[in-house]
Parts: C-alpha cells; structure tokens; sequence
C-alpha cells in the first residue's frame, strides 16, 4: 500500500489597511469604534480596485474586519477581485476601550497612567481594552488559522493599521516601519510555506501616488 505526500504549496496572503476616516484625519483613535469611510477613504479604495484589477491579482479569498470601514473598503475592491467579501471579526483593529475617539494628547491627559503602561509594558489599552500579548494572539491566531484553511491558495484580508503592523512583527519578526505607518490602502504581503512565514511586500500604496 502506497502513501501519497502531497507537496506544500505557498499561501499568500495580502493584508491591505482600509481607507481613511474622518477620524484617521482628526488623529481620533478609532479601535473598535464604527467609523465610516470618508469621501476620500473611497477613493482611495476605487483607485486600489483599479490596480488590482490592472494587475489581473489571482485570489481565491476576500475576507475583511466586520468594521465599516474595513468592509466597506472591501466591497469596493470586490468586483476587481472577482470573489465576495467574508466577514472575519478576528480581524478588527485592537480594542482600546474609552480611548475610543480621543487624540493621544486627550488620552495622556484623562488616562495617563495606563497609556504610559501600555506603551511601555503592552497593558490593556484602557480598562476595557486589549494588551500586546492579548491582541498578538488573536490577530496571529486569525491568520494562521487562514493559512492551514487555505493551504496554498491566495488570500486578500481587509483590516486595520495596527493589526497588520502586529501580524508582520509577530509572524515575520521586526520591521523597521519608519518613516512611515502603515498607509490607508496599503498592500502588505506575506507568504506561509507551511513551515515559516516570509513578509514579501511592505505598505505598497503606489496607487495613491498621484492622489493629493
């Protein structure tokens, strides 16, 4: 009796941010708060549909953060992608409790002790909100559940900027991210060779180049 050994075979997934907020603008943390798209976070999501559908991106999968501004940024992109949208809550930005809505300036002032905890040390984010260690394991959880779901296909996830900024660091280890964060409608890649994961692009937002 013969045993097949069926090859690995790479899966990619491409972790893109949602558009801008208002409140992405006003410098407002968002969190798990549900924000709209601003007239703007659209264009920057019908300019990415354009350069994927120019591309000709083979995907298997769309999945995106439940919050309106990831899933509306995902259901502009859709048709260019030819798939659906999935919803994946496990995607959502981190949970940052009261915080939700305030400048960092308002934050330092009404919570100063826990922001400099969890700046410092990775504490919860509020009373009500996540730790490091708290939303490391569920956004890495999320996406190595997605690759062993879909060995060897390719997967376009629709989240937020600190969720893609934990997944790269806690899957692929440090990035150097500065000067700049992590771009509204940026594509980020990563592929799963079924042993280790390798970051392949990095804030790629070359769409938004001729946008003012």
């Amino acid at each position: 009796m013969s045993t097949w050994i069926w090859p690995v075979r790479e899966t990619m997934i491409t972790l893109i941010r949602h558009g801008e907020t208002a409140w992405n603008l006003e410098g407002r943390w968002q969190g798990h708060a549900d924000v709209p798209l601003s007239d703007r976070g659209r264009i920057q999501a019908r300019l990415l549909a354009v350069r994927l559908e120019a591309e000709g991106r083979q995907v298997d999968h769309l999945y995106a953060s439940d919050l309106q501004r990831a899933w509306e940024t995902a259901l502009l992109i859709a048709p260019a992608l030819k798939v659906p949208v999935q919803p994946l809550p496990a995607m959502r930005e981190v949970h940052i409790g009261a915080w939700s809505g305030l400048t960092t300036p308002e934050i330092k002032e009404r919570f100063g002790e826990d922001f400099w905890l969890a700046v410092q040390q990775g504490g919860k984010r509020g009373e009500h909100g996540e730790s490091d260690h708290e939303f490391t394991t569920r956004i890495g959880s999320a996406l190595v559940a997605l690759a062993e779901k879909h060995r060897g296909e390719r997967l376009v996830v629709v989240s937020h900027g600190a969720a893609i900024r934990i997944a790269v660091e806690h899957l692929t280890g440090p990035v150097d991210f500065q000067p700049e964060h992590i771009r509204n409608t940026s594509l980020t890649t990563l592929v799963f060779d079924g042993t280790a994961w390798q970051l392949c692009a990095l804030n790629d937002h070359n769409h938004l180049n001729d946008l003012a």
